[in-house]
């Protein structure tokens, strides 16, 4: 396997030597180890840079040469370890999206280590999400998006974060969710957890629709981005609730609005062990 952790390279030597500097201690004839090293910079686009020495790229340019350097081994499996996190925000989406296309055309297994999710979400073919060195959940990213095992995932998983309510369920009559501050929310359908149990009822802003008869929210906070519109509310009971809309609304700081949860992406954890409650048919 080819580890590494950042783009540190020998300063003294040129991109290309630089490259097959590995090649060189294993011994490689010059010819093979030329012909790797061009192999590798005409994948990831340096071949005018070989001359070069590190002094004189940018930071994407060198992470382009340590990432050559791991491809003239022909290694069975990358390790990347952080290896975005000292690049400047845009670099890092260019970075991410020229990591993710070089997988594509060489199909090398690749373990990739981030504290980023959005990087682990956009780059992952699956997701290992660990906390304190164990294993929560394993599965393709829109898997953990969508049906996340715990609370752990479900706050991890996504930006911004899945909103969480405290309360109780109620199972007779129909089905729903009593929160602090008097809310309630009806479930689509029985979940398999018992009467007056403690839960926590998750849900994504993308899924909270301005209703005539939802959540009572005070509106703190408004951020317009253009392409959405995202507000920071408060519920009565003291907890704040996000929720982006598509749509171009006009709020004001201290209005109430209403929200409504949309019933199909309602999530729900137990209070105590944290864990995803699932619906009957579901289990």
């Amino acid at each position: 396997a080819m580890v590494f952790q950042n783009y540190a390279l020998y300063p003294h030597m040129t991109v290309a030597e630089n490259m097959a500097f590995s090649l060189m201690l294993k011994g490689v004839p010059k010819a093979d180890s030329d012909k790797g090293v061009k192999r590798a910079a005409e994948i990831l686009g340096l071949v005018p840079l070989l001359s070069r020495y590190p002094r004189q790229l940018s930071g994407g340019q060198r992470q382009r040469v340590a990432m050559g350097r791991a491809i003239v081994r022909n290694p069975q499996v990358f390790l990347f370890d952080e290896p975005l996190s000292n690049l400047d925000a845009k670099l890092r989406v260019q970075m991410r999206a020229e990591i993710k296309e070089l997988h594509q055309r060489l199909k090398t297994t690749t373990v990739y280590v981030t504290h980023d999710q959005i990087e682990a979400m956009t780059m992952a073919d699956k997701i290992v999400v660990m906390h304190d060195g164990m294993v929560e959940q394993i599965g393709p990213p829109l898997d953990l998006y969508d049906r996340p095992n715990n609370l752990f995932v479900a706050s991890f998983i996504g930006s911004p974060a899945m909103n969480m309510l405290k309360g109780t369920i109620l199972t007779e009559g129909t089905p729903r969710f009593q929160g602090e501050g008097g809310i309630s929310v009806t479930l689509p359908a029985p979940f398999s957890i018992g009467n007056g149990e403690p839960v926590v009822l998750g849900i994504r802003p993308e899924h909270l629709r301005l209703a005539d008869n939802g959540i009572p929210v005070t509106v703190v906070v408004i951020e317009p981005t253009g392409s959405e519109v995202q507000i920071i509310g408060r519920t009565a009971g003291g907890e704040d609730i996000v929720a982006n809309f598509r749509e171009r609304h006009s709020f004001t700081p201290g209005e109430t609005i209403q929200l409504s949860v949309e019933p199909d992406h309602v999530h729900l954890f137990h209070g105590e062990t944290g864990k995803r409650i699932d619906k009957p048919s579901q289990r």
